[in-house]
């Protein structure tokens, strides 16, 4: 769900906390990727030229394969190792966040039929990605890709962010990868971010280290979860 500011206060109280470089520079490494935000920024972002998504003859989309496939030979090619990890069942407390997610959809999709009589094609855009929703069968669309490749993936218990965190905190792999600033929460020695964002973008991959994290906040663990409740 994002923890809102946290990544300014980090970088304002711990910078040392945060490196910045090209994702070569994780050649042999392992790493435990948040599939199911994957999922949801393929589905926005890889698109035809006149904004809709990708399908196939049968009209069915395959934005989230595109997104799959590609970015996932551009991290092979580069040395890294791979391992997805997909959305179990979601926390009874997240049930709240999920009903008001559903709303904003909701309201999203109204807005866009309107915009299709009266608004321009950015704006009709802009709504039309609000209303992007992954279902179960682009789930194990892509968990079949990721099979025929030969690339490791894991069904968590509950959100993935927190698995890929456990299986770094375990050694299983070196860092998590996910946009979700929360993750830090589930105490992973590490936290990349941007390592499935497009190549085109050219954002560096960010890497926190969380114990660096702690030390420059001066806080333990405990306290950095409760000072994250309070960011909201």
């Amino acid at each position: 769900m994002g923890i809102k500011g946290l990544n300014a206060l980090i970088s304002e109280h711990s910078p040392k906390a945060i490196k910045s470089g090209e994702m070569k520079s994780h050649f042999g490494r392992k790493v435990a990727i948040d599939a199911s935000m994957c999922l949801y920024q393929f589905l926005i972002a890889v698109r035809q030229q006149d904004g809709s998504q990708l399908t196939n003859e049968d009209g069915e989309t395959t934005s989230h394969l595109m997104g799959f496939f590609y970015r996932t030979i551009r991290m092979v090619n580069l040395g890294i190792k791979p391992c997805y990890v997909f959305d179990g069942k979601p926390p009874v407390l997240k049930g709240g966040e999920l009903e008001k997610r559903l709303k904003r959809r909701e309201e999203a999709e109204a807005k866009a039929v309107l915009l299709k009589e009266t608004g321009t094609v950015e704006e009709i855009q802009k709504f039309e990605r609000r209303t992007v929703k992954v279902t179960k069968q682009q789930n194990e669309d892509a968990k079949k890709l990721l099979g025929l490749m030969g690339i490791p993936y894991v069904e968590a218990p509950c959100e993935a962010e927190s698995q890929c965190a456990e299986l770094a905190k375990a050694g299983k792999v070196y860092a998590a990868a996910s946009e979700d600033m929360d993750t830090l929460c589930y105490d992973p020695p590490h936290l990349l971010r941007n390592m499935t964002i497009a190549e085109s973008r050219k954002l560096p991959i960010k890497e926190y280290d969380l114990k660096t994290v702690l030390e420059g906040l001066e806080m333990d663990r405990t306290t950095f979860v409760d000072l994250c409740i309070l960011l909201g």
